[in-house]
């Protein structure tokens, strides 16, 4: 875990980390495959194969074009559909936050510039930064003039990135390094990459912020102290009798069941009926227990921790589900066919249990 405590600057990406673009890049990406005649890919593709730098991306589909003939039809598509391009979650907060907190903040993108700053005066961020280093074709060169031209102290610096270029880059440029997981990098690639501290969102790493910035540092040992996070969580069954399965970067975008934390001093099946409208605006009822498990610190997750599960099942009478920023993607599905999937470890033993219980 990186500590935080002295860090004095920001250094932080763009896309994926402050700006939510990955699908109008993608759009584009495909757009300009097809005008030189190659078929576009799927987004989970995209994201598999897409690296920074992006050229040896580019040459595996087009090896000929060059980077003017790429750009040209790339931006064509991307200028068109650019005011599709919103704030991340949370991002607006943590830049007040690193403000008032007195931290420096730098950009290093490989964004075009003129685009750059359309975006970042239609979403009104561009007075938190002092600098934005823009149209950076390889970010682990560049690092080393935005350390030395700010005078910033690379033991006191943090980078900020969704992809594994950005992590490469705080290491060349000896600085501490965070990886998000909202943007183009999955954590299956983060992860090998050994960045100092892996987060969900900038709202994450702001918490962290909190705690190691307080009045009080932690107390030594704190961390065997530690108690086990209470969840809830829940399959739910549609009228067919389908029930819902949906997808979270946190769990190394496996597949799984909606659900979260129990809240202090509330009962169990409110915080799952709790859960499930924050993150599917299902209505949940007939909410009935099934199982509780461990889960102590599972490598499919994004971080150490250990989970009591309280899983349990439930019926809802339809409507459309509309996902929160925590889950990219839902499907109903039989059970049989839910477990078909690449479920993570704790969905798989629940799917199994609901189903001897079932047919006992």
């Amino acid at each position: 875990m990186v500590d935080l405590k002295n860090v004095q600057a920001l250094i932080l990406d763009w896309s994926g980390t402050i700006v939510d673009d990955l699908s109008m890049v993608w759009e584009a990406t495909n757009y300009c495959f097809q005008k030189f005649g190659v078929a576009p890919i799927s987004k989970e593709r995209f994201r598999e194969e897409f690296c920074l730098p992006f050229m040896p991306f580019y040459r595996r589909y087009l090896p000929t074009q060059t980077l003017e003939e790429i750009d040209a039809f790339y931006f064509e598509r991307f200028n068109a559909i650019q005011d599709n391009v919103q704030l991340l979650p949370h991002a607006r907060e943590f830049l007040d936050f690193a403000r008032q907190r007195g931290l420096r903040m730098f950009v290093l993108s490989t964004m075009d510039p003129v685009v750059f700053e359309r975006l970042c005066a239609r979403v009104a961020i561009n007075h938190f930064y002092e600098g934005a280093y823009v149209g950076v074709m390889d970010k682990t060169v560049e690092i080393h003039r935005i350390l030395q031209n700010n005078h910033l102290d690379p033991a006191r610096t943090l980078y900020v990135g969704d992809m594994v270029h950005d992590v490469e880059t705080a290491r060349h440029g000896g600085v501490k390094s965070c990886a998000v997981l909202t943007g183009f990098d999955a954590l299956e690639k983060l992860r090998p990459a050994q960045p100092g501290v892996i987060v969900e969102h900038l709202g994450e790493l702001r918490q962290l912020f909190e705690r190691a910035l307080g009045p009080a540092a932690p107390a030594s040992g704190a961390a065997e102290r530690r108690m086990p996070v209470v969840t809830v969580g829940a399959l739910i069954f549609n009228p067919r009798g389908e029930c819902l399965m949906v997808r979270t970067p946190k769990w190394n975008r496996s597949w799984g069941i909606p659900g979260g934390k129990v809240h202090y001093g509330e009962p169990m099946e409110a915080a799952l009926a709790r859960e499930i409208k924050e993150e599917t605006t299902l209505d949940a009822r007939d909410i009935r227990f099934v199982m509780a498990q461990d889960c102590i610190e599972s490598p499919e997750f994004y971080r150490r921790e250990h989970f009591l599960l309280l899983n349990f099942s439930c019926q809802t009478d339809g409507g459309e589900v509309r996902l929160n920023e925590e889950l990219e993607d839902f499907r109903w599905l039989s059970p049989a066919d839910a477990l078909k999937l690449p479920l993570n470890h704790p969905t798989r033993l629940l799917l199994e249990e609901y189903a001897r219980l079932i047919w006992r």
